[in-house]
């Protein structure tokens, strides 16, 4: 059998998607054939004529995760990795699904839709100014006083203006502790792997730390307060499931010092870098990369027959 390992598209989160990439189609090539293919915003007809039996594709932002990929995969027909058009436009609308969160009884922080012709936010800070449809806290801004919000306004402003296309919202900071909770799909349905908890040395979880730092912290199975943990996983379980994700996922929560854990998004195509978080909580029940990649080709596979 022959996979077809996707990589790059148009969006800001593409640096990240070629490591996601390459990392994938090396694990793959222990078990399969591999065709590698690094793409852009690509039609119905370039997808077609790339060679593969199942498709895998490691992509991150909106084209690639959030629906527009989706639909050509659909339409070329074969088989491939990840969840289908509706819950990657559902999970890549970060209001989408919050929306779905307090549909469900599911915590989470109040947000509002950014309008840049407004100088002031809904709410004061401190507050996070960020895309509604990118991930890899790409355009974060924290904004803890009226100083940094200005300034988080201003970026805001420049990048909606050079890219109309893009929206941001506001949400209220909630200080805590950042969880996250992999999804993996199975014969039974979803499943919801080991809480990691994340801890960078200093300021918040952004790019920085995610990609380019070697100091932040991640500790599987954190000691969480009596009964946290199990609430966590059951209300990934649900909101994934609620959102029609499937083969995998990630749902990233802020516990606060009450000990609510409230969502904040829902990621359909998570990262597979050295430094990725679905990874590590694979390993942890006994899923290596390699086993956890092939494990990802074969449940499309099923699927396709």
């Amino acid at each position: 059998m022959k996979v077809l390992v996707l990589g790059g598209g148009p969006d800001a989160e593409r640096e990240i998607s070629l490591k996601s990439a390459a990392a994938v189609a090396a694990a793959l090539r222990t078990r399969y054939e591999v065709v590698e293919q690094t793409i852009g915003r690509i039609g119905l007809g370039e997808l077609r004529a790339m060679p593969g039996d199942v498709v895998f594709p490691a992509l991150h932002g909106f084209f690639g995760e959030g629906g527009p990929m989706q639909d050509l995969l659909e339409a070329d027909g074969r088989p491939y990795v990840g969840s289908g058009p509706g819950a990657a436009r559902w999970c890549m609308d970060k209001i989408g699904t919050k929306l779905a969160a307090l549909a469900l009884g599911v915590p989470t922080a109040p947000a509002c839709l950014f309008d840049p012709r407004d100088e002031k936010a809904p709410f004061d800070p401190p507050l996070v100014l960020k895309p509604t449809h990118d991930g890899s806290s790409v355009g974060l801004h924290m904004c803890a006083d009226d100083e940094a919000w200005k300034r988080g306004r201003d970026a805001a402003q420049a990048d909606v203006s050079a890219n109309p296309y893009r929206s941001y919202m506001i949400e209220r900071l909630v200080p805590g502790r950042e969880l996250t909770v992999g999804l993996l799909g199975g014969p039974e349905g979803l499943r919801a792997l080991p809480i990691i908890e994340i801890g960078p040395a200093s300021g918040v979880y952004d790019y920085e730390a995610k990609y380019n730092r070697s100091d932040t912290r991640y500790t599987v199975g954190p000691c969480l307060p009596a009964g946290v943990g199990e609430r966590v996983s059951e209300d990934a379980l649900r909101l994934g499931s609620h959102l029609g994700v499937r083969d995998l996922a990630r749902v990233d929560f802020l516990l606060d010092a009450r000990g609510s854990a409230q969502v904040l998004e829902v990621n359909t195509m998570p990262g597979f870098t050295g430094t990725s978080l679905l990874p590590k909580a694979a390993r942890a029940v006994g899923l290596s990369f390699e086993d956890l990649c092939a494990h990802l080709i074969e449940l499309a596979r099923a699927r396709g027959r």
